[in-house]
């Protein structure tokens, strides 16, 4: 693998497992010690890592990680899940997109379908939409400047206007009882718009979201009528999925 691709792998890495040694990150990718120093030195100029006393360290959490940030964790997964979901989809449906990176994966994979006309709030899925030929309405109003969305009473009253055949979103976080968790109320006011006018509600999920509560609940798995993700869920939330209708798919 190149220099590029080693650090997305890098950064999910320390991600997902914590603290790791120059000397044990080395050995994992099969490359010097003197290749792993500039690719974590190179990383936390980015602000990505945090490196300490000989160790490298996933970035301290402020409320949630930028959206450059979070576009490369998990970055396979994330394009698997959006594999799965794309295939969810017809030729000639309305799509409502809710924000999130894994939603942008989602985002780049529509050219395959003709006719879609795509609503959303997500600025990073509307440019990745421009590329491609279906019909794309994005929200106006205050952006959130650190992800590109636009997300509270604006997303909340431009959902509102629309009707949608799929509505596909993601969430920060789920525990182990299958509730669902947000940074903050405003993300989850412009997903309750954009729930209660779709036919179909999607939900897609990467691991890194597993095991983790956040400040704003947002809902169940049961919410919805499909739920994607990259790695299979426990048993004690797969069955009570299939008993309510929703419909499990793992990458």
């Amino acid at each position: 693998m190149d220099h590029h691709e080693r650090r997305r792998h890098l950064l999910t890495l320390i991600h997902e497992s914590g603290s790791q040694s120059p000397v044990a990150l080395a050995r994992h990718f099969h490359v010097s010690v003197q290749t792993i120093r500039a690719d974590i030195r190179a990383l936390s100029e980015r602000g990505l890592v945090l490196r300490r006393q000989g160790e490298v360290l996933p970035f301290p959490g402020r409320e949630n990680d930028d959206f450059e940030r979070r576009a490369i964790i998990n970055i396979d997964g994330k394009r698997r899940i959006a594999a799965l979901a794309q295939e969810l989809i017809e030729d000639h449906q309305v799509l409502f997109l809710g924000t999130g990176t894994t939603v942008e994966q989602v985002a780049l994979r529509l050219g395959v379908h003709q006719d879609l006309q795509v609503i959303t709030n997500n600025l990073h899925a509307a440019m990745a939409l421009c590329h491609q030929s279906c019909e794309v309405v994005v929200c106006g109003g205050r952006i959130r400047r650190r992800d590109k969305d636009v997300i509270g009473g604006d997303a909340w009253r431009f959902f509102q206007r629309y009707r949608a055949d799929v509505g596909i979103v993601s969430v920060g976080g789920m525990d182990d009882d299958g509730r669902l968790y947000d940074y903050n109320d405003d993300e989850v006011m412009a997903r309750e718009a954009l729930f209660a006018h779709a036919a179909r509600r999607v939900l897609v999920l990467d691991r890194t979201k597993f095991a983790t509560r956040l400040c704003c609940t947002a809902g169940r798995l049961d919410d919805f009528d499909a739920v994607i993700t990259d790695q299979a869920l426990p048993d004690q939330l797969r069955s009570p999925l299939a008993a309510r209708g929703v419909r499990f798919l793992s990458a």
